[in-house]
């Protein structure tokens, strides 16, 4: 096949999904090799950027994805009588840039660094899809380990978790952490007396 006839067929298969796809499903379903494939996915989404288009090809880790481009989310919208998603509030953007910078991470480390309860709001996070259960800390208790997902990653324009901003400032708490039998480590090395960390 000639690059252009590549190119074609990959933007078919993008279409055809609608959901992200593999890179290797790409390069089998073509026969081409990884190198080929990604020269094609990069060309097609700096074409899609550079023209304006109406859609843009994302990259999300070793997935991608055809979506339309943000500058027409309004237009979308309207013509599907879509109502604007509500905005996250302030206590779940603190608790997803804790899971986000800190994961895979409890809910008893979150509560610690925030000096609250986050189970409604971690509650919020699931049914939305930004952050997930992955399993569980192997202490008593066996609380359980939250990540971010990758609808975190597509909402807010990331390619992986290396892309997230530098570490913010949480006053000091930011720099806790869980110790080895799942105890909140203090910022001086101290593990916290009466940690939470079995709580779910």
């Amino acid at each position: 096949m000639e690059f252009k006839e590549i190119e074609s067929a990959v933007e078919a298969i993008l279409f055809a999904s609608g959901d992200p796809i593999q890179t290797e499903r790409i390069c089998v379903a073509l026969d081409i090799d990884r190198p080929a494939a990604e020269q094609v996915l990069q060309k097609l989404m700096d074409h899609y950027a550079y023209d304006r288009r109406g859609v843009r090809l994302v990259r999300v880790e070793d997935t991608w994805q055809l979506c339309s481009a943000p500058d027409y989310a309004d237009a979308v919208r309207r013509a599907f009588e879509i109502r604007k998603p509500a905005r996250l509030s302030q206590p779940a953007l603190e608790v997803l840039t804790i899971i986000a910078y800190y994961q895979p991470t409890t809910r008893a480390y979150v509560d610690q660094i925030r000096g609250v309860d986050s189970s409604y709001t971690m509650g919020l996070l699931l049914d939305r899809k930004l952050i997930e259960e992955c399993g569980r800390l192997q202490v008593p208790g066996r609380p359980r380990l939250y990540r971010t997902t990758r609808t975190f990653l597509r909402s807010f324009h990331l390619q992986s978790l290396e892309d997230l901003p530098e570490l913010p400032d949480f006053g000091g708490a930011g720099q806790m952490r869980l110790g080895d039998n799942g105890e909140i480590v203090d910022p001086d090395g101290a593990a916290e007396t009466d940690s939470p960390s079995a709580a779910e």
